[in-house]
């Protein structure tokens, strides 16, 4: 059975557990998240979203050759 799951919710449940059970500051989260929205306008954005489809492709086990 395969289960697809957004990678926006994904880090959304993680942000919620390290709020609720590491005791991360709430504020931590939201500047975390800022800076995500920031680093999207700047010329890391394309490398960083190549890593991040590489990962996700390793996870999965479906990396294109």
């Amino acid at each position: 059975m395969t289960v697809s799951l957004p990678l926006v919710l994904v880090l959304g449940v993680i942000a919620w557990a390290a709020v609720k059970f590491l005791g991360v500051r709430t504020w931590v989260v939201v500047v975390a998240a800022l800076f995500g929205f920031y680093l999207s306008q700047t010329f890391l954005a394309p490398a960083i979203d190549s890593g991040t489809r590489t990962g996700v492709d390793v996870v999965n086990g479906t990396s294109h050759n």
